[in-house]
């Protein structure tokens, strides 16, 4: 048994009947309050799966050395990303002064595309599903893609692409 430091001349209580005390209004809780089964177990998998689509986009780096030694772009990158139902086509070259320029191509109808770099976002219109920025620093960037409708029914109008390297 302890006194209560926080009230000077409270009665002394003992922190089993506090344990006591929770026992019991678990126990009431649990009888009146049930938690439904399977609850946890699909609370977990959502939580999971939540914007499973936006972070496992898939991300292909389309082999350009076929056109590298006839245009002589060995510098040039193109990737190309899809969630499973909008498709984004990426080509980066190199610009003035240590610059990048970024075209895309999305499959989708297209509201407008960010360029994500170090939580500074630039954005453009879409023109029939072409897009482009000039003068894109080197450095880790993504894509976020609004589309002005989901591609099907339910689908989400938003793709946000892997980072990926200009």
């Amino acid at each position: 048994m302890t006194s209560d430091p926080r009230t000077p001349g409270a009665a002394p209580h003992d922190a089993a009947d506090d344990a006591a005390l929770f026992a019991a209004l678990r126990r009431t809780w649990q009888h009146v309050d049930p938690v439904p089964a399977g609850l946890i177990d699909d609370v977990v998998a959502a939580v999971a799966s939540a914007d499973l689509g936006r972070e496992y986009a898939l991300l292909t780096l389309v082999d350009s050395d076929a056109t590298s030694a006839v245009r002589g772009d060995a510098d040039m990158l193109t990737m190309q990303f899809s969630d499973g139902q909008t498709n984004v086509l990426v080509h980066i070259t190199p610009a003035e002064r240590d610059a990048r320029r970024l075209d895309g191509w999305v499959d989708g109808d297209v509201a407008e595309v960010r360029l994500v770099q170090e939580g500074i976002e630039r954005h453009t219109a879409s023109d029939g599903g072409r897009f482009a920025f000039d003068d894109v620093a080197p450095g880790i960037a993504r894509l976020r893609v609004l589309l002005s409708a989901p591609p099907a029914a339910g689908g989400s109008t938003e793709l946000l692409t892997p980072r990926f390297e200009i």
